[in-house]
Order: C-alpha cells, then sequence, then structure tokens
C-alpha cells in the first residue's frame, strides 16, 4: 500500500495510525487538502477536503470504476449542488457525501486492512467517470 498526502512525502506500508493524524490534519483551505491510499493492484480510495466536509471516492482496478462515497443521513448544511473547494478544484456535492474525517479514517483503515467498508458507507458512481 501506498498512501500519499498533498505536498508530503508518500509512505510505502502506511500504519492505521499514520492514516489517522494525516486525515485529521487534512484541511480544504489548508497546504494539504487531499490524500489517497492506493493498493499494489492500482485501486485506490482518496479524499478531498477535511474536518467535516470531506469526500471520499474509490477506483476499483479490476473493472475500471470509480465510485463516490454517500451515507444515509443528507447534511441539511449542505443542500445538493454545494461546492467542496480544496486546493486541486471543486466539486459539487450531494447531500449525502459529506463525511466527518472520523468516518474517513474508518473508510481507509478498512481498505488497508482489506476489510469491509462501514456499513453507513455506500457507493454510486462517480460523477463524469
Amino acid at each position: 500500500m501506498k498512501f500519499e498526502i498533498e505536498g508530503k512525502v508518500g509512505i510505502s506500508a502506511p500504519t492505521t495510525a499514520q492514516i489517522g493524524r494525516a486525515v485529521k490534519a487534512l484541511r480544504s483551505y489548508g497546504p494539504s487538502s487531499y490524500a489517497s491510499l492506493t493498493d499494489a493492484n492500482g485501486s485506490y480510495v482518496q479524499i478531498a477536503g477535511g474536518g467535516v466536509t470531506c469526500m471520499v471516492e474509490h477506483f476499483d482496478a479490476t473493472t475500471r470504476t470509480r465510485s463516490r462515497a454517500f451515507h444515509d443521513k443528507p447534511n441539511p448544511v449542505f443542500p445538493d449542488g454545494t461546492i467542496l473547494a480544496f486546493r486541486a478544484g471543486n466539486i459539487s456535492m450531494r447531500s449525502d457525501e459529506w463525511f466527518m474525517s472520523t468516518q474517513v479514517i474508518d473508510i481507509f483503515s478498512a481498505f488497508l486492512n482489506n476489510a469491509s467498508f462501514p456499513a453507513y458507507v455506500h457507493w454510486r458512481p462517480a460523477p463524469g467517470f
């Protein structure tokens, strides 16, 4: 596995603790606003944003599909179409696609350990892919 964080040196064999610290430090307005965790086959999970405004995507190298994470509790503060602005660009989000960094750590940890994603995470095709 390789863990890459914007503006930092990548980690070739990350631990759950290293991923947790890095994800907690991400901010959409800061020097590090996105990160990815890639396995040997080229599949990955990636995060954009930080804190309570995180977007998560998953790419499956076997099926060549990219999916966006969502959950069952739409966020009334961020209605459909709200823009996640971060250093790599702007992404239009749906109200059920906003995650907290603690949830992202759970998602990345599951991917790291080749385990099932948390039950509250669902996947839909990523826009534009």
